[in-house]
């Protein structure tokens, strides 16, 4: 399979098949290993991952997007909405969890991923997405560079990993004004 010949899909995923489930524990659990493991610097039990994922399909303020590389799950995202409360923000989402298996990051499906995500909040009304990585993601902060994400901010504490400090990034991209 070459970059040219693989279909790659993306969307929503509310709730979880038995099938999908295993193909995101399985893709997680290759990400994380592999050091893009959205938090975790060590892949988990198995159905500690199984947990985890039946809870985000709990979380509504939480949309998951799954990203398929022929049929099989393959890498996904997160958008957090702004809690009600927070009216001043509404406008708003927060990005997480971006993930790619090794076996399908060739392919372009971060891109995807990030293209739909954007696609979805222009969509729903939002005008802005945020967003935060460490310093050492340095394929997912080329993915958010080269998508025009600003860089707003560093924190040097961001993570602490084998007894060091990680800087992390903190990024922003406006996709229109409020209201239009």
């Amino acid at each position: 399979m070459t970059p040219e010949t693989a279909v790659v899909t993306v969307e929503p995923l509310e709730t979880f098949t038995p099938a999908d489930l295993s193909d995101i524990c399985d893709a997680a659990e290759e990400a994380i290993t592999r050091g893009g493991g959205f938090g975790w610097l060590n892949a988990p039990a198995r159905p500690v991952l199984e947990q985890y994922w039946r809870g985000i399909e709990l979380m509504r303020e939480r949309i998951l997007f799954i990203a398929r590389l022929d049929r099989v799950i393959c890498g996904s995202v997160q958008l957090i909405r702004p809690p009600r409360n927070h009216e001043a923000r509404a406008h708003m989402l927060h990005l997480t969890g971006l993930f790619v298996a090794p076996w399908a990051r060739t392919h372009g499906v971060g891109r995807k991923l990030m293209e739909r995500v954007e696609s979805y909040a222009r969509r729903e009304g939002f005008s802005v997405i945020n967003l935060d990585v460490r310093a050492t993601q340095t394929s997912a902060l080329s993915l958010y560079e080269g998508m025009d994400y600003t860089r707003w901010g560093a924190d040097p504490h961001y993570a602490h990993i084998d007894g060091d400090w990680v800087e992390g990034y903190y990024y922003s991209k406006k996709l229109k004004d409020p209201g239009q």
